[in-house]
């Protein structure tokens, strides 16, 4: 079995994260939100759990070629056959990472990566469930050629754990290595959506592939980050789906059979014949951007940053031990974790529905838990009864908690009060309200 250094690395993220809050703490840049940081590490936690039914499937291509195809038999213990297989993964993953920008059905799948309007190393971790189930085709001719599963698979955990440090505005340019590697600023080209910089910058670990095939952008001014449509919402399912129903929409709705078919296999910007074109992408001399940020109190963000750390935890002892468990615990676990973090997103909007599933999920949630740490732990009676004295009390406490808030939760759909911020790169200064007379959001616009 190949050893997974996503795992082994997970801490340092986590560390990495720590140290770069605090650096921009000191420096006072606002490179973080935690609505959008909570956000981020939800997709990522949800990519992790709901992944773990999905591995099989994406992975039984490359084990088919590999065991009944192969042109040769490379060793794993071999320098060469090491570097060359990380080489060709990379250039794999250039293929495959324009691809996703360039064809509507892999940008489905990759947009959840790209939604957050900040670029910070949580970012890294903001990934779409449904990515690897079509990312998979590019990395054929590997098996094919006779690569191992298990050295593929080591070179592409390396490769991720790279992209990881360069997702940051921490780091400025790296001179020499702007040539060949792909760093912190290339990279924030590629999750800029200033018109000079979409579809910019695809490498993963290497730049050079971008400078080959006539995709490469050096960053001059900082990038205004997100999607062009931007997502406006903290829910991560409807972060992974929203794409996929815009897309089913535009094929419902095209006046020709034939465009109903292409819709789904041609760029984002494209729209069918008869039906309204989208207008230019965002301007890149605009003073002034509204980031999507809606106000709650204080004690909403701390009782959701409550929920979040227990349900994080879960789901880091659910990729450590997934193998161990039952098909129907793992999708117990999956569904509880993913709709906590669905009713998190909800509670940092303020919504009514959050407010009222939260209810139902407290009770249920705090059950389950448990029932799971008697079985993984072997609690005996006693301490079973202990743990379970205790979960009646805290849930107690943050049922009075989320009570003593319950007006907050009035938003039935998208109806939210919003904080602006320019986009100055070294501070973000709050702005007036946009609909004021006053506001110089409206002379900007």
């Amino acid at each position: 079995m190949a050893p997974n250094f996503i795992d082994m690395a997970v801490p340092v993220f986590f560390l990495l994260i720590g140290v770069e809050l605090l650096v921009s703490w000191f420096a006072r840049r606002a490179n973080y939100r935690f609505n959008d940081s909570i956000n981020d590490l939800s997709l990522g936690i949800i990519d992790q759990v709901g992944g773990a039914f999905l591995k099989s499937f994406v992975f039984v291509g490359y084990l088919y070629l590999y065991h009944h195809h192969r042109l040769f038999d490379i060793p794993n213990n071999s320098v060469l056959a090491w570097i060359a297989c990380f080489l060709l993964y990379d250039l794999a993953y250039y293929w495959a990472h324009r691809a996703s920008h360039e064809i509507n059905i892999v940008w489905a799948s990759h947009i959840p990566h790209h939604q957050s309007e900040e670029y910070n190393l949580s970012v890294a971790l903001r990934q779409g469930l449904f990515q690897g189930c079509l990312f998979w085709i590019f990395y054929l001719p590997l098996g094919y050629i006779g690569f191992s599963p298990l050295l593929f698979i080591a070179c592409a955990q390396l490769d991720t754990i790279y992209q990881f440090g360069i997702h940051t505005r921490t780091i400025g340019k790296l001179g020499p290595l702007e040539w060949f590697m792909n760093t912190p600023s290339h990279h924030r080209v590629h999750h800029g959506k200033n018109p000079k910089y979409i579809d910019k910058n695809h490498g993963g670990v290497l730049i050079i592939w971008d400078r080959l095939f006539g995709t490469f952008q050096a960053e001059e001014e900082e990038p205004l980050y997100g999607t062009a449509t931007p997502l406006r919402s903290w829910n991560p399912v409807w972060a992974n789906v929203h794409y996929w129903i815009d897309l089913a929409r535009l094929a419902w709705n095209a006046p020709r059979t034939r465009d109903k078919f292409l819709v789904w296999f041609m760029k984002p910007a494209w729209r069918p014949e008869g039906l309204e074109k989208q207008g230019p992408p965002a301007s890149e001399t605009r003073e002034f951007y509204l980031k999507y940020d809606p106000k709650v109190p204080v004690g909403v963000s701390m009782y959701a940053f409550a929920q979040f750390l227990p349900t994080l935890v879960i789901g880091i002892f659910f990729m450590k031990n997934e193998r161990a468990m039952e098909w129907t615990e793992r999708a117990g676990v999956a569904g509880l974790v993913i709709m906590t973090l669905v009713c998190i997103g909800g509670l940092l909007e303020g919504k009514r529905w959050a407010f009222l599933v939260e209810l139902l999920r407290l009770p249920v949630f705090a059950t389950a838990c448990v029932i799971w740490c008697s079985r993984f732990f072997g609690l005996d009676t006693a301490s079973g009864l202990a743990l379970a004295i205790a979960s009646v009390v805290t849930i107690a406490v943050l049922l009075a908690w989320v009570f003593a808030h319950r007006r907050v939760f009035t938003r039935p759909f998208g109806a939210i009060e919003n904080n602006y911020y320019t986009t100055t790169p070294v501070e973000q200064k709050r702005l007036p309200d946009p609909s004021s007379t006053e506001s110089p959001l409206v002379s900007a616009k």
